[in-house]
């Protein structure tokens, strides 16, 4: 017999004895905890992955300059396969808590096993590139005057491993992405983090060959990496089947897909995917307007983007906390709960961003060293991070309001953002400064595009703010 007390969860839906359902913490949890909660999970687990990022490319450097260069000139392509996976987990996110926030729980569960087919789908597309487009990819962005066959040999090894193993990055994020879907961060968390730990563990262990390990060079890196990715994946299977009791996954869900589940996550997850693989197309275009004053200029920039990360991931983790909670209470029509949880994730994106600055302004060369760089890298190095960190503050404030055009399906803007900051305004004042011939002049257009940004990203907050949010 049960007691008042006593719950039964029937399909993602907490029940209790009398029969009433009841909600989700996304809709009733005060918002400044709830957004801690949801978003603390993640942001540690993002440090993590930072950590690994810093540390995974520290290792490398400690092989050469050369091979520092070649992880820089294979990165755009790995951002290409992050973009891809994380812009359809986005698309499945935002479905999956709007369907629970409306109580429509059949429409969540076919958000999440359509959403694991679209995931295979990927992996399959990219072990094809990384078989045929790696080496092309690599050798394209390296000018002539500056080519050395050892950068293009390491880069070419490095991609072709992680992209024909994608498997386990691909599911990885769908499956921390399930589990921020239904507010379960902590899990998130646990499956992000244990995959970086494994990655550092054994970043130096095949890089340099200890403990009987073979000596794999830039390739050990490579195969670290996907390790990692694969245990997290695996790790982040087992918690939604054991802890996820808001979706039910299952083969014979998976293998029946619906056309308009697939245009609901892509109407969201496109917009996102192409926003993000812009970052691609930047990093790509930047790496060749770098290489024109030496392949030393690409690898600061290499390390610029590792370094950010440990500002950038926080808040992208603070982000993805955020847009489950934004979805879920734009589906309960709760309008004051989504204005105090946006006002409050703005705030602390932009502390988080200033530590960066004060880090950066700081301690340039001694970050510098970390990676190994000699004189003349240090003349580059300084300077560039200085310049560039003072984009950071406006970067943070508008990361944050891009969360409620992921949140309420408007990824659109989100993408005409990214355009405009990364292709419109940073690439043409980049190549323009380049033409001073002075490399540190080039630096200042990462503070010019973000200024940008956040003219386009207030504009479109105000519109969303008059035609969705006022009218909730």
């Amino acid at each position: 017999m049960s007691t008042n007390k006593e719950k039964i969860v029937l399909n993602g839906k907490a029940l209790k004895d009398n029969g009433a359902v009841e909600e989700n913490k996304m809709g009733v949890k005060p918002v400044k905890s709830l957004i801690i909660s949801m978003s603390l999970p993640m942001m540690i687990s993002m440090l993590v992955q930072a950590l690994y990022n810093v540390t995974d490319t520290i290792f490398v450097s400690q092989i050469n300059e050369n091979a520092l260069a070649a992880l820089t000139y294979a990165f755009p392509l790995q951002m290409l396969m992050i973009s891809v996976g994380s812009g359809t987990g986005v698309g499945i996110n935002a479905l999956l808590s709007k369907a629970l926030g409306e109580k429509r729980y059949d429409r969540a569960n076919k958000a999440a096993n359509i959403g694991l087919l679209l995931t295979f789908i990927s992996a399959v597309v990219f072990i094809f590139v990384g078989l045929f487009f790696a080496g092309p990819f690599i050798k394209g962005q390296i000018p002539k005057k500056v080519y050395d066959p050892q950068i293009y040999q390491y880069g070419k090894t490095y991609l072709t491993i992680c992209c024909t193993l994608s498997i386990g990055v691909f599911f990885q994020m769908t499956f921390e992405r399930l589990l921020q879907s239904t507010g379960r961060t902590l899990y998130s968390m646990v499956s992000q983090a244990t995959g970086a730990i494994i990655n550092i563990i054994f970043d130096p262990i095949l890089i340099f060959g200890y403990f009987g390990f073979p000596k794999l060079g830039v390739a050990g890196a490579a195969y670290a990496t996907v390790l990692g990715q694969t245990v997290a994946a695996v790790l982040g299977l087992i918690l939604n089947i054991k802890k996820n009791s808001d979706i039910k996954l299952s083969i014979a869900a998976v293998l029946k897909p619906e056309a308009e589940i697939i245009k609901r996550i892509y109407i969201v997850g496109v917009p996102s995917i192409l926003m993000m693989s812009i970052g691609s197309v930047m990093s790509t275009l930047m790496n060749m307007i770098l290489g024109t004053f030496s392949t030393t200029a690409t690898a600061v920039f290499g390390i610029y983007f590792k370094l950010q990360s440990f500002f950038f991931m926080p808040v992208f983790g603070l982000n993805n906390g955020l847009i489950p909670v934004l979805a879920y209470n734009y589906g309960a029509r709760k309008k004051e709960r989504i204005k105090e949880a946006l006002s409050f994730a703005m705030k602390l994106a932009i502390s988080i961003m200033l530590v960066g600055v004060i880090c950066f302004e700081l301690f340039p060369k001694q970050l510098a060293i970390l990676f190994k760089a000699k004189e003349e890298m240090l003349k580059i190095a300084v300077p560039a991070l200085r310049i560039i960190c003072l984009s950071f503050p406006i970067a943070g404030a508008c990361i944050a309001m891009g969360s409620v055009f992921q949140a309420f399906s408007k990824s659109t803007y989100s993408l005409i953002i990214s355009i405009g900051r990364q292709l419109v305004v940073l690439i043409p004042a980049a190549w323009l400064l380049s033409l001073t011939g002075n490399v540190n002049n080039v630096w200042w257009a990462f503070p010019i595009a973000e200024g940008a940004s956040l003219v386009l990203s207030y504009l479109f907050y105000k519109i969303i703010h008059k035609s969705i949010i006022d009218k909730l």
